[in-house]
């Protein structure tokens, strides 16, 4: 029975990736419209167009695509050249902000003074390590561990992450794996995946009191009901 229904879903994807509806792979299978949801809900919708017709209309919209690329890339360059070099006063700010956006906070129900930041950008990961870096934190007090999904390549996400810090997967912690929900349309899904990666600071306690007397520095000090200058 077990057998019988996995040969259904696989027969079912191949229709869906060969541009038959829902409707369509219900009836050749003899299964409800639900099952056949459940099983290809994940794949992409198909293309109704003909093979013509796509041809004509990736002709006609190519050259707008690229001219649309070219500008988005010129925009972004642009503005990583307004940035140049962080001073470390602006690291440390960068940093501060960067924490208290994704670390975790001690909460009024729930006293946790620790010093953790959780990310799967492995650019948001690099920048708080340099953080870490310039306020002295020591490389044996930073704690690594991976958190992902079980469906995933796992050991290839070990291997990226501690690779980016520089550390052998022997010393990270016991990787954090997510139960798969088949229900679920994941779309952080392929080999460029990685889950995410946990950096925590050992006796991190004082570390994260003044890490939030810096946030509130940062909200004091912000000028209020003033007009943004853009940077030139």
């Amino acid at each position: 029975m077990v057998q019988a229904k996995t040969e259904l879903r696989e027969r079912a994807r191949e229709l869906r990736r060969a541009g038959e509806t829902y409707d369509v792979i219900a009836a050749r299978l003899g299964v409800s419209k639900s099952s056949v949801s459940l099983w290809v809900r994940d794949l992409p919708r198909p293309d109704r167009r003909t093979g013509h017709a796509r041809l004509m209309a990736e002709a006609r919209w190519a050259p707008h695509r690229r001219a649309r690329d070219i500008t988005r890339q010129q925009t972004k360059l642009a503005a990583a050249q307004q940035v140049g070099r962080l001073t470390d006063r602006e690291l440390f700010l960068v940093g501060v902000g960067l924490y208290w956006s994704e670390g975790t906070k001690s909460k009024p129900h729930r006293t946790d003074e620790s010093v953790a930041f959780i990310n799967s950008d492995p650019d948001m990961i690099r920048v708080f390590l340099s953080w870490l870096d310039l306020l002295g934190v020591r490389t044996e007090d930073r704690q690594f561990r991976v958190m992902i999904h079980e469906s995933a390549d796992v050991a290839a996400a070990e291997r990226f992450w501690a690779e980016l810090v520089g550390t052998p997967v022997s010393d990270f912690g016991r990787t954090t794996l997510k139960k798969h929900n088949p229900r679920t349309t994941r779309k952080n899904t392929g080999e460029n995946y990685r889950g995410c990666l946990i950096v925590r600071v050992r006796r991190g306690a004082d570390l994260y009191r003044r890490i939030e007397g810096w946030w509130y520095g940062i909200v004091v000090g912000a000028p209020a009901g003033q007009p943004i200058k853009r940077p030139v």
